[in-house]
């Protein structure tokens, strides 16, 4: 299993910023990606955040195994943790987060009516990791390119506050990424995903763990992709690797055939596709 550092400086000055700033605003927006989103869950937002109202938003929904998201929503609903699946460029996406949103401020909102304050705008703090989409659901929400998009991890580079024009203040943060984990296969579903940056991992060790969930969950994504055989998948990984090339006409440069791989399963091109699934998670993990 890789072993992946990616702790920059910029990320822990991030989370200092959120501290002082969670006290302006009523709700976090906490995003996650809907194909990982036990991985793309960062612990220490939780130790951040601790009581205040919170929302999970599972962005990239569209993207994700619907069967498995079924599961995630249920999971987190059953621990008593509001969760709603988001497809970012959804027309009915706004309604969906507001109306989640409401109902996480009920009481909030009901005292402030009570003392005579009418509640004009909510105020919303968007945090989650590299690359999770927030940008491009900011961008949505408001109506308008403000945020800067970009499918590869850290093009946010500071907070900014944005305006939906239907009550939210929305107060955009770069994707924070945390120092460790204990799980070595963390790092590879983020990597694969596209959490983080290229240069950090080796792409054939992660296409590799890539390969190694599709050839037991989504092997025909594989057949019908890249034109190798059944016999090809019962081959060990590697050389599923090398088969995998050789039908891409890379030859023998599988490190090229691995960043095609990634970026296939990125862009959709291999189906919709989850990483961590409700059955594997232990008692330990709830």
């Amino acid at each position: 299993m890789p072993i992946i550092q990616w702790y920059p400086g910029h990320m822990a000055r991030a989370i200092r910023e959120v501290k002082e700033r969670l006290k302006l605003v009523d709700i976090v927006f906490e995003l996650v990606d809907a194909r990982i989103p036990i991985s793309s869950k960062n612990p220490m937002i939780s130790e951040v955040i601790k009581d205040k109202p919170h929302l999970l938003l599972l962005t990239k929904a569209d993207l994700a195994d619907p069967e498995a998201t079924k599961d995630w929503i249920k999971y987190y609903s059953d621990r008593g943790e509001q969760a709603i699946a988001i497809d970012s460029r959804s027309p009915f996406i706004e309604k969906d987060i507001l109306k989640a949103t409401k109902k996480q401020l009920a009481n909030k909102i009901a005292s402030r009516e009570q003392r005579g304050i009418s509640q004009t705008e909510i105020r919303a703090m968007c945090i989650g990791i590299p690359n999770v989409g927030k940008s491009t659901l900011l961008n949505h929400l408001v109506n308008k390119k403000v945020a800067i998009t970009g499918d590869r991890p850290g093009v946010t580079k500071k907070q900014q506050w944005l305006k939906s024009p239907h009550g939210l203040s929305l107060l955009d943060t770069p994707g924070i990424l945390w120092p460790r984990f204990d799980d070595q296969s963390i790092g590879s579903k983020l990597a694969f995903t596209g959490a983080i940056k290229e240069n950090l991992f080796a792409a054939d060790d992660v296409a590799l763990f890539g390969l190694n969930i599709f050839t037991k969950r989504y092997k025909q994504r594989l057949l019908d992709r890249y034109k190798v055989t059944e016999e090809d998948l019962e081959q060990p990984l590697p050389e599923l690797l090398l088969a995998i090339t050789a039908k891409l006409g890379m030859k023998d440069d599988y490190d090229r055939a691995s960043q095609r791989i990634m970026l296939d399963a990125r862009k959709g091109k291999l189906g919709r596709f989850s990483l961590d699934f409700v059955s594997e998670m232990s008692e330990n993990d709830d």
